[in-house]
């Protein structure tokens, strides 16, 4: 059993959990992943290592309340444990020989973007990051990402939060600058990934996108993961989740990831209402 040692909320759809978990916290590396099962008959859900520590033996997930799993999980407080927390899966994000890099992060995968841009401020490289949410309300890791980057710039749609306008306005502006990038690092809605990949390809400019489709075992043996990428299928949770982002077939990866919407809805609704009856009844 894993211990929930912190529990925060981040805004009103977004919270981190640290958990204690050593045997993974003593071998995680930014870009990788956990799978996790909140009881023994629970789904199996991936969610991104955030932090973690060595010795302290603890590592952070921050998840978004999307469905059944994600409303129990929410639930939780601290002192309760996990049923299981399997990891690091996936390949660490490649960050070392690199001088100056972009990593733009939209919505919740900031908190993606936000441990690659440590690693990259920890390697030396000159950091600008750029992240964008819809309004002011919705914003996580601000003070994160400034602590980490030499130049930094908040979007939000509505501008009640840092300038108006969209991460590829602030990326295309910081390019159009002089910005000589080595890189470029994006992780948010698929959309969003889709046109920052547009962008860097005008430009030339390498990119890599972490993908999180649909996953369920972990080891690529489901195939519930699978991506087209340059033209071949790939498996993002032993292939990735990185991929060259102006390799990957997005228009695909949109259409797969909106096939169980409205079961995640449905399933959703459901577990709120049993739930709100249990706490009725004690």
């Amino acid at each position: 059993m894993f211990e929930i040692l912190q529990r925060r909320p981040l805004n009103p759809t977004v919270t981190l959990l640290r958990v204690l978990a050593p045997r993974v916290a003593r071998t995680a590396r930014p870009g990788q992943f956990i799978i996790l099962r909140v009881d023994a008959d629970g789904e199996r859900i991936p969610l991104t290592v955030e932090d973690y520590d060595r010795e302290a033996g603890w590592v952070e997930i921050v998840f978004q309340i999307v469905g059944a799993t994600t409303e129990r999980l929410n639930r939780l407080r601290e002192g309760d444990c996990l049923h299981d927390f399997v990891g690091p899966l996936g390949r660490p994000t490649e960050t070392e020989g690199l001088s100056r890099v972009a990593v733009i992060g939209g919505g919740v995968g900031c908190a993606i973007a936000l441990p690659v841009a440590r690693q990259l401020c920890r390697d030396g490289a000159a950091v600008d990051s750029v992240i964008g949410f819809r309004t002011r309300g919705l914003v996580i890791f601000e003070d994160e990402f400034r602590a980490v980057s030499d130049g930094f710039r908040l979007m939000t749609d509505d501008g009640t939060a840092g300038e108006k306008g969209l991460v590829t306005d602030a990326l295309r502006a910081l390019i159009e600058s002089g910005r000589a990038y080595d890189r470029v690092f994006a992780v948010g809605p698929l959309v969003m990934m889709k046109f920052v990949c547009r962008l860097t390809a005008e430009y030339g400019i390498p990119t890599v996108v972490s993908m999180n489709p649909i996953m369920i075992d972990g080891t690529g043996m489901c195939g519930g993961c699978r991506l087209t990428v340059g033209g071949k299928t790939r498996f993002a949770c032993v292939d990735g989740p990185d991929f060259d982002g102006h390799l990957v077939d997005f228009d695909e990866a949109i259409s797969r990831a909106s096939l169980y919407r409205d079961e995640e809805r449905r399933a959703h609704e459901k577990t709120c209402r049993l739930l709100e009856e249990a706490d009725k009844h004690g």
